[in-house]
């Protein structure tokens, strides 16, 4: 038995400046902009405080220990429940154990060999992974291009019992949105169902922090809404919002909800906590809008969220002004091939709310120097 298959691939990797490895947590000190903790909420101190002085009084438990469908359904996955399917004013609600979950076990529950299901080019690997691990047909339109779209589904149409259309809202790796209500025309016009990842909006989009569809005003046009606790609402987890219908219909053949160990019921508890806390979380949505505004100004580049990219072209260039960004305090990665396109290695800037405008002009002025 030889590894030099194996060494060869890693020896490639590092001469294409595609390698990755796993770090060490970053200093305090240093200003974080490669985080998902949009709302800054890892950083309140006052909210874990309060959550701990509820902690002693309920003493949840720090292991599930079973699957759901065994004996893990603790009551708080039900209140949590309850309280999502309120919030979005739903019929019901499904929590997973993380988006990467969500997406890879309902896709491949809903859809099956009668069905297709057109997604977004630029959709996450985990919806990706959905649709591959799955018995339905997929295809995949030009990003956003949703002429691009309405041709597919006039192609597919009356040849199949079921069509699905699949979106991210905002999507991670360029920061732009979707066009919701566009989508829900075409999937009215074409009795599709519509399934939309929000992972990058909740917590930081719509008045109550719901994300694009409550910004749309658009709920209840959704068909499956997911989002994660992983990224702004600081925790761990993920969620589909469904009509009730679907519930019980994933419980019974979302095998990633199946066939794996529920949270812990401490991490379920700080999720609700968390999320009846997030209509307050007003302020911090309108600064994170102003930082991004005001950043896209800074850099020249057009941005319509909290994720600003900021392109860059080679691997190894990318990888070396990250670097000199790091010594200045300012951490941030590049983002390289095969995450993005080849020659299209970036500087993803995760905005969240706690950063200052003075930090932004830093940071600005030294990429500006590089050009």
């Amino acid at each position: 038995m030889t590894h030099s298959r194996y060494q060869q691939t890693i020896t490639e990797l590092k001469n294409q400046g595609s390698f990755r490895f796993l770090r060490q947590e970053i200093p305090e000190n240093m200003c974080n902009l490669s985080s998902n903790d949009y709302l800054g909420i890892q950083q309140n101190q006052e909210l874990y405080d309060e959550f701990l002085d509820e902690l002693y009084v309920e003493n949840h438990k720090f292991s599930a220990a079973s699957s759901r469908l065994l004996t893990g359904n603790h009551s708080q996955y039900t209140q949590l429940e309850i309280l999502l399917a309120q919030m979005y004013n739903r019929e019901a609600a499904l929590v997973f154990n993380s988006g990467y979950h969500a997406n890879c076990g309902i896709l491949p529950a809903i859809a099956n060999k009668n069905d297709i299901i057109i997604a977004d080019k630029l959709v996450h690997a985990s919806i990706i992974d959905g649709l591959t691990l799955g018995s339905a047909k997929f295809e995949r339109f030009r990003h956003c291009d949703y002429n691009h779209l309405e041709k597919l589904l006039e192609k597919h149409a009356r040849n199949y019992e079921h069509i699905f259309i699949v979106t991210e809202s905002i999507f991670s790796m360029d920061g732009d949105c979707a066009d919701i209500p566009k989508l829900i025309a075409l999937k009215k016009k074409y009795n599709a169902f519509l399934y939309v990842d929000e992972a990058h909006a909740v917590g930081v989009r719509g008045a109550q922090g719901l994300g694009l569809v409550e910004e749309y005003n658009c709920i209840h046009d959704c068909d499956f809404i997911v989002g994660t606790f992983g990224k702004a609402i600081s925790s761990v987890g993920a969620f589909v919002i469904c009509d009730e219908i679907f519930k019980p219909f994933l419980i019974n053949h979302s095998r990633t909800f199946i066939y794996t160990t529920a949270l812990p019921p401490i991490n379920i508890a700080w999720t609700r906590f968390i999320m009846q806390q997030l209509p307050y979380f007003q302020k911090q949505r309108k600064n994170l809008q102003l930082l991004a505004q005001e950043f896209s100004k800074l850099l020249q580049v057009p941005a319509t969220s909290h994720i600003i990219p900021y392109i860059i072209g080679e691997n190894d260039k990318a990888i070396s002004i990250a670097e000199e960004l790091q010594t200045q305090g300012f951490f941030v990665l590049p983002i390289r091939y095969p995450t993005v396109a080849k020659h299209t290695a970036r500087l993803r800037f995760s905005l969240h709310a706690n950063i200052s405008h003075n930090e932004l002009r830093t940071i600005a002025t030294f990429l500006s120097k590089k050009a």
